[in-house]
């Protein structure tokens, strides 16, 4: 992959991370093979080659306070905003840190691939035309890997456009739902690999995150195709976690959307 030249452009990957889970409260900060989950998933972000800055954004409770202390040991920058509008949050973070291309992480999947972010954030910055990037319109990859990619105003137009629930809570909604809005590209895989989870919302999910480093963490910072091989050869490993449905949390919100109407 021939990546373009980000000298011209201000790629701030926010990574957004809490404490208070429903599912698996405090997961953020459990251990992944001697390191905090948190912090597997900041050093497979500083894995890739196009992002300028790297930013935690937490929520404002105490309880997140732990999240601050964290990355002030690693000595990466947290902003601290919104609990329940994760759009404001991202939006006043990406503002504070003068970002014009914004990349959306989450800290809840310790298996993300750099080299698959770099491809995301690289094909948005290939055509000046397009607002937004990812590798899940059409979901071909494990869940785990998702990577967004989206230009400043683009993020802006939402957060002063965008009302429901599941849009404030889960950022891009309003972007991807509104294709006639925005210019959108998807990043899609050859085979489809979307029945796979590698990320983690449950005790089972978080057992499957540790096995894999157990047997991979050795390599540094292994891949992907790294991951499947691995499967190939213990499949029973996927088992651990494989009968939990896709997208748990944006269903949820759609509830609430369809609650408050």
């Amino acid at each position: 992959m021939n990546l373009v030249d980000t000298s011209n452009h201000k790629v701030v990957s926010i990574i957004q991370a809490r404490m208070g889970s429903s599912r698996l409260p405090g997961k953020t900060l459990a251990d992944i093979h001697g390191k905090p989950l948190l912090q597997r998933v900041i050093e497979r972000a500083s894995a890739c080659h196009c992002l300028s800055e790297i930013v935690i954004a937490t929520t404002q409770n105490g309880e997140d306070d732990a999240i601050e202390e964290l990355c002030h040991q690693l000595g990466e920058p947290c902003f601290r905003g919104s609990q329940d509008d994760v759009l404001d949050r991202y939006y006043r973070c990406a503002s504070l840190y003068a970002a014009n291309i914004v990349v959306r992480l989450t800290a809840d999947d310790p298996l993300k691939d750099p080299d698959l972010i770099d491809r995301v954030v690289n094909l948005l910055l290939q055509d000046s035309e397009l607002d937004y990037v990812s590798n899940n319109l059409v979901a071909t990859y494990p869940e785990g890997l998702d990577v967004e990619a989206f230009t400043f105003s683009a993020l802006e137009r939402c957060w002063k456009q965008a009302t429901l629930a599941s849009e404030r809570e889960h950022v891009t909604p309003y972007i991807w739902k509104n294709p006639s809005l925005f210019h959108l590209a998807g990043v899609e895989h050859d085979t489809d690999l979307s029945g796979l989870r590698w990320t983690v919302d449950f005790e089972n999910d978080l057992e499957f995150a540790r096995e894999v480093y157990a047997r991979l963490n050795h390599r540094g910072i292994f891949g992907m195709n790294d991951i499947l091989a691995l499967l190939q050869k213990e499949p029973q490993l996927q088992c651990l976690n494989d009968s939990i449905p896709r997208r748990l949390g944006y269903n949820k919100s759609l509830e609430q959307d369809r609650i408050v109407r």
